[in-house]
């Protein structure tokens, strides 16, 4: 997810940029071998972490450095590398268990966890910092290092706009990995934010749905229609090969494992994209309702529970907000309750106005509209009232 993070008198937003690298036979094997070592390394400096409860980088870093480099023939910056990362696993997990994501302590995914020490892929990301890996952006290939020596005129594609912002704004570690048959590198890119336009007094209301995947309060719908038909027929799909259970059957799902989330991930980034334009084009902001927990909240019958666990509504609510950042378009969080409930005409709140999905019947003044349509209007008129009291001082004046 993209980082706001303040640079000096700049702000910038935290990219990922990822590439595709276009390797011959002879440099993908160079790749292979460098990717497993440092994988095998990683899980060799986990296991001592994890026996001798050494989770920090520079004391693992005592007990491991020398032996890294000697046992896998890695180079000085590459063993750093992967005590790092290990140390960087550890802390991930760490964060995981405070915050509840593996369960509570007596659950089997908490114990597993913490029982035994971390284990890294074969194939897993592997860190690459500046001494390792130089970028040629005009001749679009690299120099990167590996086992075999210093690979250099590794061939690699990125759309344009992309290779422009790696050139312009790539700043830190680059990770190598190999997914699906393929190599790519993920780069990080620091970003500055255009000037936040606080002159702003209207908010442009996004209510984010299943049905439709998101309903401007200008009455824009994009239904989500489409999206929905495809990931119902991937998981039937899906079920059907895995209950086959033939070695074809699981080549199949092997290739079509991210299929859907590519989908998704698409349209999200179309989504985003329209929404950031219209409210700057408009000298708006854009105001979406805070649904951090929904998951934990809603309770939904079992054929439902994959709908909405297949729905990436955080991910568009990340989009939304790291493309307005750069475009300098306010963003305000909004509290859920009653939106879908209220009339945006007389403010009357009565669960009986939701007559249905699509349908909103206000039971006090009579006001017949589409029901994602008055939530974003709601939506709209909370941002503009969060957006007003954060501005306005809540300091008394000096008598």
């Amino acid at each position: 997810m993209p980082v706001r993070q303040a640079t000096g008198s700049v702000t910038v937003v935290k990219l990922t940029v990822q590439v595709k690298l276009l390797p011959t036979p002879l440099q993908a094997a160079a790749l292979e071998e460098t990717l497993r070592a440092c994988n095998q390394a990683a899980t060799w400096v986990s296991q001592v972490a994890f026996e001798k409860d050494i989770k920090r980088n520079f004391p693992l870093r005592e007990h491991t450095y020398g032996q890294v480099k000697e046992r896998w023939g890695l180079g000085a910056q590459a063993a750093q590398h992967v005590i790092k990362k290990t140390c960087d696993a550890y802390r991930t997990l760490k964060a995981n268990l405070k915050a509840g994501n593996l369960g509570k302590p007596s659950s089997k995914r908490y114990r597993r966890a913490i029982e035994k020490p971390i284990a890294f892929r074969p194939e897993g990301a592997q860190p690459y910092d500046d001494r390792m890996l130089s970028w040629q952006h005009t001749q679009r290939t690299v120099s990167i290092w590996t086992l075999s020596g210093r690979m250099k005129q590794v061939a690699f594609t990125a759309a344009p706009e992309h290779v422009a912002r790696l050139a312009l704004y790539r700043k830190g570690e680059s990770d190598l990995l190999f997914r699906d048959g393929m190599w790519f590198l993920t780069a990080t890119c620091e970003v500055p934010e255009a000037e936040l336009n606080t002159s702003v007094t209207q908010f442009l209301g996004i209510d984010l749905g299943i049905v439709n995947i998101a309903t401007t309060s200008d009455g824009q719908i994009m239904a989500g229609r489409r999206l929905n038909r495809g990931r119902l027929r991937e998981r039937t799909l899906r079920q059907k090969l895995q209950k086959k259970n033939t070695p074809s059957a699981k080549r199949r799902l092997k290739r079509r494992r991210r299929k859907e989330a590519r989908r998704a991930r698409d349209i999200n980034h179309k989504i985003a994209k329209h929404v950031v334009a219209e409210a700057e084009r408009t000298g708006r902001g854009i105001a979406l309702e805070d649904l951090t927990g929904i998951r934990a909240r809603v309770r939904l019958r079992k054929p439902q529970r994959a709908t909405l666990h297949s729905w990436a509504f955080a991910q568009l609510g990340a989009f939304i907000v790291y493309k307005a950042r750069k475009a300098g378009v306010p963003v305000v969080f909004v509290d859920p309750a009653y939106t879908s409930q209220q009339c945006c005409a007389c403010g009357h709140i009565d669960k009986k106005n939701r007559a249905s999905q699509a349908r909103f019947t206000c039971r006090n003044c009579g006001v017949v509209t589409h029901a994602d349509r008055n939530a974003s209007h709601n939506i709209a008129r909370k941002g503009e009232a969060v957006w007003t009291a954060g501005r306005e001082s809540r300091v008394p004046a000096t008598p």
